[in-house]
């Protein structure tokens, strides 16, 4: 009989302690595939040093790999390690921002940013607040219940919605490190993500998590949600 004793935390802990590894797990918190070199640039190591990190990550089955010709492309494989890495954000202090393009970068994460697979940021929580102030969503005693029938879905031309997704909820909250409010996470933050990208109201942006709303990004958000360009850009300045 094998006798099993408490989770062995610091072994976990130990992985997200170093400055390199952390910083390529922040990296991919957008939920892409990102290639090795990419990796090395963000995380401002050597090609050498970044693949000794990523074997490490990849050995533990935090990242999965894929080759494509000479590249290997990595993304986080499972969703706890985003839960742990946002969690930690969360807690963790803010590093100073050492130049202006660092300032520009930081500002654009904090207005609006991809948190895995949803929005997350200034504009994150404001969709969502706007979702369920219009009765999109309920939230009762912590529980997030989607009102498939709502007015609200329509408006931003969302016809579809999800059910089910195995066991991914719905819809959930997840806690925004910048805001420190809730932004809108499951199937449904998913899908609220996609669709406004593929109807040009979002933009990625290449090279980190910060996502652009268009010009008519804003007219529409704030047509159907109340989402006001002009107050939300004050409260981020």
């Amino acid at each position: 009989m094998v006798n099993e004793g408490d989770a062995d935390i610091a072994s976990v802990a130990s992985l997200l302690a170093d400055r390199t590894r952390a910083s390529m797990l922040t990296a991919l918190a957008n939920g892409l595939a990102l290639p090795s070199g990419e990796l090395a640039r963000s995380a401002g190591v050597s090609a050498g040093t970044a693949s000794e990190h990523l074997s490490k990550l990849t050995a533990v089955g935090w990242l999965s790999v894929e080759q494509h010709g000479r590249h290997r492309y990595y993304r986080i494989s499972r969703p706890e390690v985003l839960a742990v890495v946002e969690s930690l954000a969360n807690m963790a202090p803010v590093q100073p921002v050492q130049s202006l393009r660092g300032a520009r970068i930081s500002k654009a994460l904090r207005l609006a940013r991809t948190c895995y697979d949803h929005l997350a940021g200034t504009v994150g929580v404001a969709v969502f607040e706007g979702l369920r102030d219009q009765g999109g969503i309920t939230v009762t005693d912590g529980d997030w219940t989607v009102n498939r029938n709502a007015r609200v879905f329509a408006d931003i031309g969302l016809l579809t919605l999800p059910t089910t997704a195995g066991r991914r909820p719905q819809a959930r909250a997840c806690l925004d490190w910048s805001e420190r409010r809730h932004h809108l996470a499951g199937a449904l933050g998913a899908v609220v993500l996609r669709h406004l990208t593929e109807q040009g109201w979002c933009e990625r942006t290449q090279g980190n998590r910060s996502v652009t709303v268009t010009k008519a990004g804003w007219a529409g958000l704030d047509t159907t949600l109340g989402i006001s360009r002009e107050k939300l850009l004050a409260a981020t300045s």
